[in-house]
């Protein structure tokens, strides 16, 4: 493992909640500890969020939401198959079920994704080099189509595909929370044949399902790493032995740092959510600021990078 230099991008996801979101991530950049933003631009703070980005060269990509808040997509604010009743998005879970019944038109979902893109070009002055999907939406059955065209259309050479080596053996997630991550898994697994044939990229792995909230420590991180390099490396054909000493391994982990949000602060429209106001954010802020994650990466020969790095 010597021989192989980890190019690891910390994502900070969530940014534009809220102020209190924005202040954590950018404290987290300036730290050392954030290589890289994925933006809200439905959440409340997202035109603060990039004028963050822009004074403090914090590289930013574009958090897709389709599950929380309102569409920015003027046309879809009023009558579309993506609202609820109460006129937002139908939630994490309610949109999954809205899918499964059939209930949501694709076309407005393209709609929507494209209006995001349109919005974050219009508050950072450039488009997105990377683009995932706040709650893993994106590699849902039939909206993963639908994303990888708008990737394609726009260029975006860039995702998340949230397959992490090792969540099996996690004991420490409950099983309601493991039941949704394996779901998340099993549409990941569905969805790279559908993001190959588009042509769309995503770092060899990913890491941050384990690691989320109260989950997350330095030593958890540090094996949540240690151990997909090793399953990526037994996977992968081991070159001849000049190569094997410049081989590099491309690793996203998601994080979300932050201080907590006082409602009606921050949100997507409908306020701030349980997690985003629960001490779990500072918990994040702080272990992921810790000295000996920073010297860890050192001694390890992982360099810290964004999506327009690799």
């Amino acid at each position: 493992l010597r021989m192989l230099q980890v190019k690891l991008i910390v994502t900070g996801d969530d940014f534009g909640y809220c102020p209190r979101r924005n202040q954590g991530i950018v404290e987290c950049f300036l730290a050392g500890a954030v290589s890289n933003v994925s933006l809200l631009v439905n959440g409340s703070a997202a035109a603060d969020a990039a004028k963050l980005a822009r004074r403090y060269n914090i590289p930013i990509g574009l958090h897709a939401n389709l599950s929380e808040g309102s569409p920015v997509c003027q046309v879809l604010k009023t009558n579309s198959s993506l609202l609820n009743q109460d006129g937002f998005f139908h939630g994490k879970m309610g949109f999954r079920k809205a899918l499964s019944k059939g209930l949501l038109n694709m076309s407005e979902v393209k709609q929507e994704l494209k209006a995001q893109v349109e919005l974050f070009h219009e508050l950072t002055g450039h488009l997105p080099p990377h683009m995932d999907g706040h709650q893993h939406v994106h590699v849902l059955p039939e909206v993963r189509h639908v994303f990888a065209e708008v990737l394609e259309e726009y260029g975006i050479k860039y995702t998340r595909v949230p397959i992490e080596p090792g969540l099996h053996n996690c004991d420490w997630i409950p099983p309601s929370l493991m039941d949704f991550y394996l779901g998340v898994e099993e549409d990941s697994f569905n969805t790279v044949d559908v993001f190959t044939r588009h042509g769309i990229r995503w770092p060899d792995i990913y890491i941050g399902l384990s690691t989320m909230g109260k989950n997350m420590s330095v030593s958890n991180i540090w094996s949540a790493i240690d151990t997909a390099i090793v399953e990526f490396t037994s996977r992968a054909p081991s070159p001849p032995d000049l190569a094997a000493q410049s081989r590099t391994v491309t690793i996203e982990l998601m994080v979300h740092p932050g201080y907590p949000s006082v409602p009606p602060m921050g949100g997507c429209g409908e306020g701030p959510d349980d997690f985003s106001q629960s001490w779990e954010r500072l918990h994040e802020l702080q272990t992921l600021i810790k000295p000996e994650l920073q010297s860890h990466y050192k001694t390890r020969n992982i360099q810290l990078c964004s999506f327009k790095d690799l």
